[in-house]
């Protein structure tokens, strides 16, 4: 049975005959998304290969998030029904107007409130509290978790993309400058949930209003985890003045929540800092999709992430030896 042939079947319990079943392009998982049409409504169909390998579906951690995120005014798409045999759930279809998107073709003014509203909605996602035996809360951005991501990206952004320009002897000094990074990074009393891959992506714009999707690997970090992957996004680079309103807007929530009690001046070190790593994660990512996968699409987003990189790290000595270290990559990408 095709992965269609399961949609299809789920969709006709829930009460959908499908007449056509569209592939959507998704983006760097291993899930599978489509677009199920019926007469005068539509779904998404999504597959995933974890979903039928748990011992019971509560244990899903895409439909443990959806709940705790929907329970508390979270906007997510609704699921409509899951079938863990066949790894298939049938979601509400929110449409295909990207935040990505929606920031290239809009007005300036409507976009700077749909940022307004998406930076909202994350300050919403940090603030949510749970058992600590429960998903988000039982993982973290621990110094583990942080140190597969660099020696991810050392293995295949370094070793393997760029092994024609990194000098493999120097990856000792990087991985130890790496490890430095990810120390400071590692504050737990200061962790709160992050959605992980909070970007204009994985921002859907429904009704004037983001909903969020691919939440499954949410985890506890820093606040500025997830800001830095909005505001130092590898899809789309916003105006210096935008982001410099949207860190404002970020940190004036946290602190009125109660949720950070740092200085303006200590939010923009630790953003930087996380955006240090999170573009190097992301970079990895893509030069693994590009090589390993063979999905050359991802391949365009490695320069605007490395220049990225740059910006972020010009003005904090913690970065500098790993920025010197990593300067054979600039020539050629910047």
């Amino acid at each position: 049975m095709t992965t269609e042939d399961s949609i299809r079947i789920l969709s006709e319990r829930a009460g959908l005959t499908p007449t056509t079943i569209v592939p959507i392009q998704g983006d760097a998982s291993g899930r599978r998304y489509f677009r199920v049409l019926g007469e005068g409504a539509s779904l998404i169909g999504c597959h995933d290969p974890a979903f039928a390998s748990l011992p019971r579906p509560e244990a899903y951690p895409f439909l443990l998030m959806q709940r705790l995120l929907s329970s508390n005014a979270i906007r997510v798409p609704e699921v409509i029904a899951f079938d863990p045999q066949s790894a298939t759930l049938l979601l509400e279809d929110c449409g295909n107007l990207l935040l990505q998107n929606a920031a290239k073709n809009l007005a300036p003014d409507t976009v700077t409130d749909l940022y307004h509203a998406s930076v909202d909605t994350m300050i919403l996602i940090q603030s949510l509290k749970g058992n600590r035996n429960n998903l988000p809360f039982s993982h973290s951005f621990d110094r583990e978790k942080l140190m597969f991501e660099f020696d991810f990206f050392i293995e295949h952004a370094l070793l393997d993309y760029f092994r024609e320009t990194f000098n493999p002897g120097k990856t000792g000094a990087l991985r130890r400058e790496f490890e430095t990074i990810a120390e400071k990074l590692v504050i737990p009393d200061r962790f709160v949930p992050n959605h992980r891959d909070y970007h204009s992506r994985n921002i859907l714009i429904h009704s004037g209003t983001p909903v969020i999707i691919d939440f499954q690997d949410a985890r506890m970090g820093l606040a500025q985890y997830d800001a830095a992957s909005l505001l130092r996004d590898s899809y789309i680079r916003l105006d210096d003045p935008l982001r410099d309103e949207l860190q404002i807007r970020h940190h004036q929530g946290l602190t009125e929540r109660g949720i950070s009690k740092e200085g303006f001046d200590e939010y923009l070190y630790y953003f930087d800092l996380s955006s240090f790593q999170r573009s190097i994660k992301a970079i990895g990512t893509f030069c693994f999709q590009t090589t390993k996968l063979g999905k050359p699409r991802f391949e365009h987003s490695i320069p605007p992430t490395l220049s990225s990189l740059q910006e972020c790290s010009g003005e904090h000595p913690e970065l500098k030896k790993a920025m010197t270290l990593l300067a054979p990559l600039f020539g050629d990408h910047s």
